[in-house]
């Protein structure tokens, strides 16, 4: 099975699970899940971080300050999402900016292979395999998705087409942020336990640092 097979199978398994939890967990739960899943984000950034500073120095104490800010400021907009509009909202904000991803990598690939001398890189010195074409596919991807949420959330199209873009483009930035990270410390994926061609538990959550927090005070 190549590695697109793979990373498509992981992704919608995932996605499955995730939604099915949503759906059934308790609004009540879902801000101490979010508190077990920020800690295991910041274990690995400091895992990660020690690599280039030691922890108990002063820059290495800055940088896990810095680390612990973005990840539990980022991640913290989804359980708020949760308890201020319902599940069903904390659901929208992850769908749109996830699948921001699939669009990205599909059209991605498809066109490195497609066009001739492959695609056009995005940002080549911090993540090579990102193209303009991907992040076409992206913001694509987003605005179809959040475009079918319209019943649900009773947006207007020209809002819903907003969020999607924005959720692309500004998930885009947190998926460069860790890699800019990652390629300071020397490493390709943030750990090797998740699944095929799903990098490690950071880049599961790279696109989602940032996105929801912009996205929240505008439902």
């Amino acid at each position: 099975m190549n590695l697109i097979a793979k990373r498509t199978i992981s992704a919608l398994t995932t996605a499955a699970l995730v939604v099915l939890a949503i759906i059934s967990a308790p609004t009540a739960w879902i801000p101490y899940a979010f508190a077990v899943l920020t800690a295991l984000a910041v274990l690995e950034f400091a895992l990660l971080l020690r690599k280039k500073l030691p922890l108990f120095s002063l820059r290495g104490l800055f940088g896990l300050l810095v680390g612990f800010v973005l990840i539990s400021g980022g991640l913290s907009a989804l359980p708020s999402a949760a308890v201020a509009f319902g599940n069903l909202t904390m659901l929208y904000l992850i769908a749109i900016v996830k699948i921001s991803d699939m669009g990205g990598f599909a059209f991605g690939v498809s066109s490195a292979k497609l066009m001739t001398g492959g695609n056009h890189k995005l940002c080549p010195t911090i993540s090579p395999n990102k193209s303009w074409e991907g992040l076409g596919g992206s913001v694509l991807a987003s605005c179809i998705l959040s475009c079918c949420f319209i019943p649900m959330m009773h947006f207007a199209v020209w809002k819903a087409l907003a969020f999607g873009v924005t959720a692309a483009l500004v998930g885009t930035f947190g998926d460069l942020v860790e890699s800019k990270f990652k390629r300071w410390v020397g490493v390709k994926d943030s750990s090797t336990f998740m699944p095929a061609g799903m990098g490690g538990f950071l880049d599961m959550f790279d696109s989602l640092l940032f996105a929801p927090a912009v996205l929240l005070p505008f439902i």
